[in-house]
């Protein structure tokens, strides 16, 4: 699959198989992932592989959070939680790195992250594997950060669920660039 038509055919899967993710295809993912362009050649980019049990103790994790918050929540909503890690056999969480240099900005680190996760994202695309870029509350929480092992200024930007489709979602039509681009001559 040459890469137009991979950014052309991509969709959002959000009903994966149960089938695991060979680790030779997470390496190639992440291979792709780590080609993206990034300012003065920082890689502010860090990456969890959550497989297995590591996507239960998430759940268990995001589950305390939400009970904590509202502690009257009823069992079913708390299972809901629970599982939302659960949606794919292979998640990825994308951290970014804060700038250590000066010359470097935030923004562009995580523009750099970004990019990257895209590439993730068109990778598995071309073998075949499907994927959901989600973020949520859950990016922004402190103890699921420190449960993935980033900071409190790191920035997650990306919970990448990945896995074979279950189905493959119909195309829809995209806005095309006109309305959104001026042409300076």
């Amino acid at each position: 699959m040459d890469v137009i038509e991979a950014i052309h055919s991509r969709r959002s899967v959000k009903k994966f198989k149960s089938e695991p993710v060979r680790r030779d295809l997470i390496e190639k993912l992440l291979e792709a992932a780590v080609q993206a362009p990034n300012h003065y050649k920082v890689r502010p980019w860090r990456f969890v592989i959550l497989e297995g049990p590591a996507r239960e103790r998430l759940g268990d994790v995001m589950a305390d959070i939400f009970h904590r918050k509202f502690p009257d929540v009823k069992p079913e909503a708390l299972d809901k939680e629970r599982a939302k890690p659960l949606r794919a056999p292979l998640l990825i969480a994308v951290g970014v790195d804060q700038p250590t240099e000066p010359k470097v900005l935030e923004i562009e680190n995580i523009c750099a992250a970004a990019a990257a996760c895209e590439n993730i994202l068109l990778a598995a695309q071309a073998f075949g594997l499907g994927g959901h870029w989600r973020t949520g509350e859950a990016a922004r929480d402190l103890e699921i950060k420190k449960f993935l092992g980033f900071s409190a200024d790191q920035h997650l930007i990306a919970f990448l669920y990945i896995g074979y489709p279950e189905f493959i979602p119909e195309p829809y039509p995209r806005m095309g660039f006109e309305d959104r681009t001026t042409w300076m001559e």
